[in-house]
């Protein structure tokens, strides 16, 4: 169980980290010549520390545009891969002490743990919006709480689809899966009478826990709190999200309250899941795989965004990653340069082909990329424009953020689903929790 998704993922020798053919053709550029100026200081060196790849592609194509970047500048860069639960306290500890990675790429609201600790990257952020199509709304919910400072450049983020078996659904009566709330839990409920359940996450997963928990909520109207910041998680419509939750949660294979981000992915390719949200490592894992009944699932394996619930409309919650610069770094030009050098199409195209769509670019232009000509791949192109932010419906700041890494709405979810809590006192316990970070 100690397995990461890499693990289980390498991608085809053809994508060569330098390959551009078949991606864009060309970004729609609002002018020809985007205006930027800035010179890296002399005898600047840089240390940036990322999350671990998913897919080996992602790795593999970032250092080498790292390498493309150090050749041109003279700049040495170090790069260090953590994984997405070692990032954000080596990027607290960083914050707190004033010293270590000059760039940090981490995950959702983090940079609004310690905003004023952040270089301001207004100008950055302007220059590659208007020579890429602009950001998408959640960018700015996320990078830009007070409407004005851009404290992080957003990167994109890793879209989370279901991933089914076609052959067991079509066994439990269906084509594909119900695009409403109501017809997806009555799939559910067919596929664990044909022996063959699904199961989501619901330990502390940075990634899959908060996307089904969060879905689930939202999806019912539930919110932990309003436009106003106030906390409303303890609501009729929480209640009614939780005991649906409770009703599909009765559909899992045993033990999902424990999953993390690897364990749902292990479970799928192990053939113990029909059903299960995750990013598209699973797909390329199968289709990239030596072991041949790991490789005969890759046929059978298919993707949906998840459904729509009472609310009426997509509720999504997908893993934001956003690139930050902190202020304590001596060489803050050199730091803004290389992510400048790194968000340009030509490093971008050949990252987001090797990556295989498993991370969807902030900047709206790659919409169009070709990546997503790939049927299996396109229900995650979306993932950036339908998302709704982890503090939704509020304003994004430290409570948003602590909230979010203290997991309020995953523990709740799981405590209600497992009936170690009923549902009104699951939803009591998440609001006072909220409270502590919420303060009047």
């Amino acid at each position: 169980m100690r397995n990461k998704r890499r693990d289980f993922l390498k991608t085809t020798a053809g994508i060569a980290a330098g390959t551009v053919a078949g991606t864009l053709l060309a970004p729609r550029v609002a002018s020809a010549q985007a205006a930027w100026n800035n010179q890296p200081e002399k005898g600047a060196r840089l240390r940036v520390l990322r999350w671990k790849r998913f897919v080996q592609g992602d790795e593999d194509t970032y250092m080498a545009n790292v390498k493309k970047f150090s050749d041109k500048y003279g700049i040495e860069v170090r790069v260090d891969h953590e994984g997405w639960e070692d990032v954000r306290p080596k990027a607290a500890v960083a914050a707190n002490t004033g010293a270590g990675p000059d760039i940090i790429l981490s995950t959702n609201d983090d940079a609004n743990l310690y905003p004023d600790k952040l270089l301001d990257v207004t100008d950055l952020a302007e220059y590659l919006g208007k020579k890429y199509g602009g950001w998408y709304p959640v960018c700015e919910q996320y990078l830009r709480p007070d409407g004005k400072r851009w404290i992080g450049v957003p990167l994109g983020c890793a879209g989370n689809a279901l991933v089914y078996r076609a052959s067991m659904l079509k066994a439990a009566g269906y084509d594909a899966v119900p695009k409403d709330t109501d017809g997806f839990l009555k799939m559910m409920r067919a596929l664990k009478d044909k022996g063959t359940p699904g199961g989501f996450a619901l330990g502390n997963a940075t990634g899959d826990g908060n996307t089904y928990a969060n879905w689930v909520v939202w999806s019912h109207g539930g919110r932990l709190v309003n436009e106003k910041n106030e906390v409303v998680i303890n609501s009729p419509e929480t209640i009614r999200a939780l005991e649906y939750g409770r009703e599909l949660y009765n559909t899992f294979v045993p033990g999902t309250l424990s999953w993390l981000d690897p364990n749902n992915n292990k479970a799928f390719l192990d053939g113990q899941l029909s059903i299960t949200a995750n990013g598209i490592s699973v797909y390329f894992a199968a289709k990239n795989a030596s072991d041949p009944k790991v490789k005969e699932m890759e046929a059978d394996i298919f993707h949906a965004n998840l459904p729509v619930g009472p609310v009426g409309r997509p509720t999504e919650f997908n893993l934001f990653f956003n690139q930050m610069i902190f202020r304590y770094s001596k060489y803050p030009r050199a730091a803004k340069e290389f992510l400048r050098f790194m968000m340009e199409k030509e490093q971008m195209d050949p990252w987001v082909t090797a990556s295989i769509g498993y991370v969807t670019p902030a900047l709206r232009v790659y919409e169009q990329h070709a990546v997503w000509k790939d049927p299996k791949a396109t229900p995650y192109r979306d993932s950036m424009k339908i998302m709704l932010p982890s503090g939704y419906a509020g304003k994004m700041g430290y409570a948003s953020a602590g909230a979010l890494a203290d997991f309020i709405i995953v523990n709740m979810v799981a405590e209600a689903s497992s009936g170690s809590r009923s549902p009104k006192e699951a939803a009591e316990r998440a609001q006072k929790r909220a409270e502590r970070y919420y303060k009047v």
